[in-house]
Formats: C-alpha cells, sequence, structure tokens
C-alpha cells in the first residue's frame, strides 16, 4: 500500500547481511534520484523483496525530510524480479504474435524471428517439413508497409481479430493484382488462408509485390495448424485456473493436482505435457505463488513430484538438449 508497511511488518532484519547492506544502498541511491527530481513518492510494493525495499525508503530518516519539502509528486512501483519469470514461461492471453514466435523455429543466427516454410508458393509438392530446398520466410518485413501494419496488429488485437486483418489484407493485395478471388465472411481457417495465398503461386509478379504480407500470412497458417497451438492453450487454461484459485490454494495441493499430469515417454500422448513443459510450470507455480509456507506437508509433496520428473527424464528414449543439461 502507499508508504510501503512498516519495518517492524517486513523484518530487514532477517535478511542475509550482504542483502541488508544492498538494500540499504539501494535505498540511498533511490533517495539520491528522488532528490534530483525533486520527488515527493508515494511507493507501492508488489512481492516480498520489493516490501523490504519500501519500507526501507518510508523510514529512511533523509528521504522523510526530502518528502517534507519536495514539490513533486511520484507514485513509485517495486515489483520482485521473480515475476519476471512469470513473464518469460507464462502464456499470456491472446496474443498471435507471441503463439507465433513461440511455436515456430527460430530462424538461424536470430532469437526475436522465426522460419517460415515457403514451400507451399512453389511448384515444390513434398510433406517434409525439414525440406531445405527452398529458403525460409521471416517476420521481419521492414520495407513492406502492408506487412507492418499486419504484423502491428498480430501484437495488438487479439487473435481472432488478427486473423481476419491478414484475411482482409490477403483479399486486399489479390484485388490489386486481378486475381480472380472470392470474399467470404465468417470465420477464418488456415485453409481459406492457404486457398487464398494459392492465387499468388503462379503469378510472380505479385508473388514479387506482396512477398512480406504472404510470409506473414503463411507464418498465421502454419501457427494455427500447429500441434503445439493446442497444448499452448491447455497451458494458458492451467494458468487462469492458478490465478483464480491461488488465494485459496496451498502449495502442497497445487503440487498434487500437478502429480497425476506427469507422465513417462512410454505412457504420453500428443497432448500430454513433457518433462520440459512440467519445468516451464513449476517455474510460473512458484514464480506467482510468492511466499510459501514450508513444513512437511510441502516436503512430502515436493518429493513426490520430484521422483515423478526424475523417472520421466530417465525414461526418455531421446533427452532434448535441455534435459541433457539439466542432468
Amino acid at each position: 500500500g502507499p508508504g510501503g508497511p512498516g519495518p517492524a511488518e517486513v523484518g530487514l532484519g532477517a535478511l542475509p547481511a550482504g542483502l541488508r547492506a544492498a538494500v540499504r544502498s539501494l535505498v540511498s541511491d533511490l533517495d539520491s534520484l528522488f532528490a534530483a527530481l525533486g520527488l515527493r513518492e508515494e511507493s507501492f510494493a508488489v512481492g516480498a523483496l520489493s516490501r523490504v525495499v519500501a519500507a526501507e525508503l518510508a523510514s529512511y530518516a533523509p528521504a522523510r525530510n526530502r518528502r517534507r519539502t519536495a514539490t513533486n509528486k511520484a507514485s513509485v512501483i517495486f515489483v520482485d524480479r521473480t515475476l519476471d519469470l512469470a513473464g518469460a514461461v507464462g502464456h499470456h492471453g491472446d496474443s498471435l504474435a507471441e503463439k507465433i514466435l513461440s511455436v515456430l523455429p527460430k530462424l538461424p543466427g536470430h532469437k526475436t524471428d522465426v522460419m517460415v516454410n515457403m514451400v507451399e508458393l512453389t511448384a515444390l509438392q513434398t510433406s517434409d517439413e525439414t525440406c531445405t530446398i527452398i529458403a525460409p520466410g521471416c517476420l521481419a518485413q521492414p520495407n513492406d508497409p502492408a506487412a507492418k501494419a499486419l504484423w502491428e496488429s498480430f501484437m495488438n488485437l487479439k487473435q481472432k481479430e488478427a486473423v481476419m486483418e491478414a484475411r482482409r489484407h490477403l483479399v486486399e493485395a489479390a484485388s490489386r493484382e486481378n486475381l480472380p478471388i472470392k470474399m467470404s465472411m465468417g470465420r477464418v481457417t488456415p485453409e481459406q488462408l492457404s486457398s487464398y495465398i494459392q492465387l499468388f503461386r503462379n503469378n510472380l509478379k505479385a508473388l514479387e509485390n506482396h512477398c512480406g504480407l504472404l510470409q506473414l500470412v503463411l507464418a498465421v497458417v502454419q501457427t494455427l495448424k500447429h500441434p503445439q497451438t493446442s497444448k499452448w492453450d491447455n497451458f494458458l487454461a492451467f494458468e487462469r485456473l492458478l490465478l483464480q484459485t491461488i488465494g485459496d490454494s496451498e502449495m502442497p495441493s497445487v503440487l498434487n493436482q500437478l502429480l497425476p499430469m506427469i507422465k513417462s515417454y512410454s505412457e504420453r500422448t500428443e497432448d500430454d505435457y513433457t518433462c520440459e513443459d512440467f519445468f516451464v510450470l513449476l517455474i510460473y507455480i512458484y514464480s506467482v505463488f510468492g511466499e510459501i509456507k514450508c513444513g512437511k506437508e510441502l516436503d512430502a509433496a515436493e518429493e513426490e513430484v520430484k521422483k515423478a520428473l526424475i523417472k520421466a527424464m530417465c525414461d526418455e528414449p531421446e533427452p532434448s538438449p535441455l534435459l541433457q543439461k539439466i542432468t
């Protein structure tokens, strides 16, 4: 809340000596910054360590003196960095851009772009997804205004609206090239988008004019058809349920719910979580849960999860690079 909780509630003295010194140094630096800006701050904290920092700043003598004379008001929000982990492993909302970036393979040498399979725009017919004859497409299209506008809609609109934008851009491009396109209303399907893309295949001029746009729409088609997309939705459902029940649940009960879902390679279907998926879920759970009550019940639940995960990892016929690294 405003001003942060009192120092007695947080207990700075309970922290290790090195961390106590770091907090005091940070508070001193923040006070110097706020003094230079002439700020009278109202502090808010999200997370255990943030409450310590906010409390120290609230009770720091030079900061109290500064707040009496400062003229500029400001709200300062301290957020624990552990919540960054929830951001990195979570499956957030309804963003088509995030699904594309998570599902499609990375473009070699790049961290923030993906490979788009371009075979559909050629006369080459192959079901081999690893076909490397045709150079891959990508998301970055700096010289194509229509493609840039479409990518922004993937980031800013809900998935349903973003997919409709993809169809609209395709229809407009096809109309400009006098391609025989039949506009259909209603729900947009990957198959419908593919049929529109096929119109460009035998028209080299149209292909060249709209190559950037076609790469983005192909990325949409391949993402919507990808088996990982349904698993994404399962992750999102689990995370939303966890956030709804987190106030009423203890960590042991959450771990006990997770336990039956941990299956070895021979027991898993395509819809079941892999070992890597469980690491992602566990990181998310521990990140958003906040302060956890220790005790025998928690120890027992964690031990069972550990055993199940170790068994699943040992049963993997071909452990992934991540599992090999962990092992």
